[in-house]
């Protein structure tokens, strides 16, 4: 049985939400798929792609997922005859395919915020910006695959709520990075308080303002912010800082600068109005490390029992929930509870799941 699996969306740069999930899955599928007997082929459009791969992977290299001919993709893959393809997310084109597809749609975040990728062509940001100005260009796209997955439960609940898909939709859980691995040589993690983490975008609903009021009742912590940020952006927040607060902005880390901050004395954080995942939480929850969330449903779907949840517009709740994971007691048997939660996702099991989708559609060809 051959499988495609669509690994265009793999940055060779650094890597966002979408090109975690491809490169980490795409590992993952390529592990089990011999002994399911499967043979996978993974697309890419760059040769750098390539060394992002498992070793001894074969490639076929085709367009760019934005280029124009996108949506002829599956006159393209007809030549190749594959029998399923996969890809991590739901704009291949679907004309006149002759094989099974699998599309993903991740979560429903851009009908609330439509603020598409910057780094994407102009052209792009304006058809992404027309598609989700309702639900039927979506529903029309998805209901062209044979099977729809997304990345949870909440998800998969939202989609049916708004009947986006006649399809069936599978859970193909997203799954924290091991950033114990990444930890340089010599760092452990040691529990505290003193350090908040955020991880994340500065687009609005993200909501960090709150998280910056916070720090007015929180002396002698610090508040770092890791992701890149414009200058204009940068300068809002900055005029919000309380007098007396410490916040950071590192405007962009690494992995193992990322695992070693999470690692020292650390919470992570986030009083997001809403998400679609929050792969942040699953990464803190998995290194040992507690968090303080908005309450959110899917901030539960992914912490379970290893969060403190709090009011997203209550800058004092939020103080008050950090200042309670001072306590080693309790911060201990949240930080305990949250490892055997996120412990029910992982890449191999993800990848499981995928296989069994891919071996039945397969059997169907």
């Amino acid at each position: 049985m051959r499988l495609f699996f669509d690994a265009r969306y793999i940055r060779t740069d650094f890597h966002d939400g979408i090109s975690r999930y491809s490169a980490d899955l795409a590992a993952a599928v390529f592990a089990q798929a011999p002994a399911r007997g499967v043979d996978v082929v993974f697309l890419i459009w760059d040769d750098a792609q390539r060394m992002l791969l498992p070793d001894g992977a074969r490639v076929l290299k085709i367009h760019a997922p934005t280029a124009l001919r996108e949506p002829l993709t599956s006159l393209i893959l007809n030549r190749h005859r594959p029998d399923v393809v996969f890809t991590p997310m739901q704009t291949m084109g679907t004309i006149g395919r002759r094989f099974r597809l699998i599309l993903t749609l991740h979560d429903m975040i851009y009908y609330r915020h439509r603020t598409p990728p910057r780094d994407l062509p102009g052209f792009v940001r304006l058809g992404w910006r027309l598609f989700h100005l309702s639900y039927t260009p979506q529903r029309i796209t998805l209901n062209a695959a044979d099977v729809v997955a997304t990345v949870s439960r909440t998800s998969k609940r939202q989609f049916a709520q708004v009947r986006l898909t006649k399809r069936p939709v599978v859970v193909v859980p997203d799954a924290p990075q091991q950033l114990r691995a990444v930890l340089p040589e010599g760092v452990e993690v040691i529990g505290g308080a003193r350090n908040l983490v955020y991880m994340g975008s500065f687009m609005p609903y993200k909501n960090v303002e709150a998280l910056i009021r916070g720090m007015g009742r929180l002396p002698g912590r610090t508040l770092h912010l890791l992701s890149r940020i414009s200058p204009g952006r940068r300068a809002e927040l900055e005029a919000l800082i309380p007098e007396g607060a410490d916040v950071v902005f590192h405007g962009g880390v690494t992995d193992a600068e990322y695992a070693r901050l999470l690692a020292d004395r650390a919470v992570l954080v986030t009083m997001s109005l809403d998400e679609g995942y929050g792969l942040p939480i699953a990464e803190a929850l998995a290194l040992g490390v507690p968090a303080v969330v908005s309450d959110l449903e899917i901030f539960h779907e992914v912490a379970g029992p290893g969060a403190l949840y709090v009011d997203a517009e209550d800058p004092a709740e939020f103080a008050a929930a950090v200042a309670a994971l001072d306590d080693a007691s309790a911060r201990g048997a949240i930080v305990a509870a949250g490892a055997d939660h996120i412990a029910q996702f992982s890449w191999p099991r993800s990848a499981e799941t995928l296989l069994d989708v891919v071996t039945r559609l397969g059997a169907e060809h």
